[in-house]
């Protein structure tokens, strides 16, 4: 199903909408749908390499505005819309977890969180809900969400159709590895 989807993306990455559609798929993946915008982002700039950097940056303030949303809906309205989401993707347990370790590592988990394959919606909801402040969630979201887009559109601009290939492929292995890149960074500011 995933896959059809993504074929009939590809279809619709010359429409003169795109870019709109873009925003719309990046703001609701941040904060409720579960397609992620690659599917649109990748075929989009392979497409249009000379629009590359304008598709990376409407989908990096897309998805931290979408992120806010998710903010707003796990601090205000969590029981009615937040719930069914984190029931949904079967992660009730991870949630409450997540909620304890918010207290301390807040602007760490949404940096990771925005950057990683792991549903980054469950962590918008997350740091509503535990009250994270805004300004340091809007920050490291900010950060991870535009590296995130701006790195795969970077890899896309200068390598184009292989890159592709590579990305589609090991796209969590080279998540993991910038996570763990992302996480000794932090560990490193911490305690040096």
């Amino acid at each position: 199903m995933l896959r059809s989807l993504y074929n009939k993306t590809m279809m619709i990455a010359d429409h003169p909408k795109a870019l709109w559609l873009l925003a719309l798929i990046s703001f609701t993946e941040s904060s409720f749908f579960p397609i992620p915008p690659d599917i649109l982002l990748i075929p989009m700039v392979l497409s249009a390499p000379t629009k590359a950097w304008r598709i990376a940056f409407v989908c990096s303030v897309s998805s931290v505005a979408g992120g806010v949303f998710g903010y707003v809906i796990g601090a205000y309205f969590f029981d009615i819309a937040g719930q069914p989401i984190v029931d949904f993707y079967h992660l009730q347990s991870q949630f409450e977890r997540f909620k304890v370790l918010y207290n301390e590592w807040g602007a760490l988990i949404v940096g990771v969180a925005g950057f990683s394959p792991i549903p980054y919606k469950v962590f918008t909801i997350a740091s509503g809900v535990t009250n994270l402040d805004l300004t340091t969630f809007i920050v490291s979201s900010t950060i991870s969400r535009s590296a995130r887009f701006f790195l795969l559109v970077a890899l896309l601009w200068k390598y184009g159709e292989p890159i592709r290939r590579v990305v589609e492929t090991h796209l969590a292995k080279l998540t993991l590895l910038f996570c763990i890149i992302v996480v000794g960074m932090f560990v490193a500011l911490k305690y040096i």
